[in-house]
């Protein structure tokens, strides 16, 4: 079962998340309200949040700050000067990333903060895509804590060693392979958009020659 990240609801209302914290204020986030958007705005949102660049966007801002809607005006700014990015609690905020899968955006903030201190947070966020209903915050909070506190059989003292320096790299040009690609197919379905907004005009047939009139009057 595949995620799609950046959805969720608060009560009924269908939501995607803009922005997870805001800074200084790690308990509220930003929102819009998928059903009240008109079809310009929610088609081109719904086609960010389901690209290549959106998924792989820690935030979904990144990725609508490079998404133009068909009439060629930037997503985010057209979202902000509409007024439909709305600031609420994190804890108000239930993510619906599969069917039968949720967690409240503010547990969900804390598995994906502690994603950079170690594998830990990254096999539980794998977990939940074989559970359901809302999560447990103390089983999550107990379990990683207990990953994070077994010592490895050969830890390090000090400096990072070459196979942790090489992992590191990999996994940062895996990254940049990830969103170069998202940016490749981001500009096909642009080309393509475009092209089915103007077509390239057809070409005229050749006029005939004077003497060709002439042959075909002898």
């Amino acid at each position: 079962m595949s995620f799609i990240r950046h959805v969720g609801k608060i009560g009924d209302r269908k939501v995607a998340v803009v922005f997870r914290e805001i800074p200084d204020e790690p308990h509220m986030c930003l929102v819009v309200y998928t059903e009240i958007l008109n079809a310009i705005i929610h088609d081109a949102l719904m086609k960010c949040i389901e690209s290549d660049i959106g998924q792989n966007s820690e935030n979904l801002a990144d990725a609508l700050n490079r998404t133009f809607t068909q009439d060629g005006k930037l997503l985010l700014q057209m979202l902000h000067r509409e007024g439909l990015l709305k600031k609420t609690q994190t804890s108000q905020v239930v993510m619906t990333p599969s069917p039968g899968t949720q967690i409240k955006l503010e547990e969900l903030n804390k598995i994906l903060n502690e994603m950079q201190q170690g594998e830990a947070a990254v096999k539980k966020l794998a977990e939940l895509d074989k559970q359901a209903g809302l999560q447990s915050p103390g089983e999550v909070a107990r379990r990683m804590r207990g990953q994070q506190n077994t010592p490895p059989a050969q830890a390090s003292q000090g400096a990072l060693g070459d196979a942790d320096l090489a992992a590191n790299l990999r996994s940062q040009a895996e990254k940049m392979n990830r969103e170069a690609k998202g940016l490749m197919a981001e500009a096909d379905r642009l080309m393509k958009e475009a092209a089915a907004m103007m077509p390239a005009p057809a070409e005229k047939p050749a006029k005939k020659t004077k003497a060709t009139k002439a042959k075909v009057t002898t």
